[in-house]
């Protein structure tokens, strides 16, 4: 993986961790993610007559990420209500990667050097050895959200390379996942959306560009190498989650994470050798 590529795909997981702390931070996780969504929706809807349509054959696979991102962000919302970031962001983020990779393997065709795989399989031990200790009504979210990560991963992965415009691809994405949140938000509880809005506009536009850069930059690195290498360092964001979680958050973040965050760090490592 070259030099360029890896740094830039680090870049796009502390951009992701920033989003979510923004949305564990605000005093309601739903108006939140409905400001952070509605933010990037209308960023995209800005920016999209300045770039090239994707290809008609990658719609099919954008309307199914679309459904599934709108569902990803409602459970980011609920997951943060009743979990400290700290123990629900390496859940969601960590199960997923060795999922992409083996269904990347199966249906996509692509075949993975053993580093790269000894790479993926550090991150996700990483990852799943920093969720020790939450309990199990604390993780049913997290893992639910896990395969509805997955899934968009993989269906993203496949409708970017067939756009032909990753850059148009990203943008229709968040436009058409953004829309349904903030729609029904203004349909039901306007007055509400208003207030707060009024005092957590900020919120809405860091984090609206946070993660439709993130996932962008994700995108396109999809489309440059394998989706589960990029899927697996993409997690490297939660070595920043727990940081943003323990500096930022005033989370108690204990030493066995700190640990785990080790091995994330030599995955890491190893798939830059790959």
């Amino acid at each position: 993986m070259s030099p360029f590529l890896f740094c830039t795909v680090l870049f796009a997981g502390l951009l992701h961790a920033s989003w979510n702390a923004i949305v564990k931070r605000g005093s309601d996780t739903l108006f939140t993610t409905i400001l952070v969504t509605g933010s990037a929706a209308v960023i995209a809807a800005i920016c999209l007559p300045f770039v090239a349509a994707p290809a008609p054959r990658s719609w099919p696979w954008l309307a199914a990420s679309t459904v599934l991102q709108a569902g990803y962000y409602l459970l980011v919302a609920r997951t943060y209500r009743l979990t400290d970031m700290s123990a629900a962001y390496p859940l969601m983020r960590g199960c997923a990667p060795i999922l992409v990779a083996l269904v990347g393997a199966l249906l996509l065709g692509e075949t993975l050097p053993l580093w790269a795989w000894a790479g993926i399989g550090l991150i996700c031990a990483g990852i799943l050895c920093m969720s020790h200790g939450i309990g199990r009504r604390q993780m049913w979210l997290p893992l639910i959200n896990a395969g509805v990560i997955a899934t968009y991963t993989l269906v993203d992965a496949w409708g970017a390379r067939q756009s032909g415009s990753t850059v148009g691809y990203t943008l229709w994405l968040f436009l058409l996942s953004g829309l349904p949140l903030l729609i029904w938000a203004l349909c039901t509880r306007a007055p509400m959306l208003a207030a707060y809005a009024r005092g957590n506009w900020g919120y809405g536009i860091v984090g609206g560009i946070g993660t439709l850069t993130s996932y962008g930059v994700v995108l396109w690195a999809m489309t440059q190498a394998p989706v589960a290498m990029i899927s697996a360092l993409r997690e490297t964001s939660i070595l920043f989650g727990v940081v943003i979680s323990a500096l930022v958050l005033r989370e108690r973040v204990h030493r066995r994470r700190w640990v785990a965050a080790g091995l994330i760090v030599a995955g890491a490592v190893v798939l830059r050798a790959v």
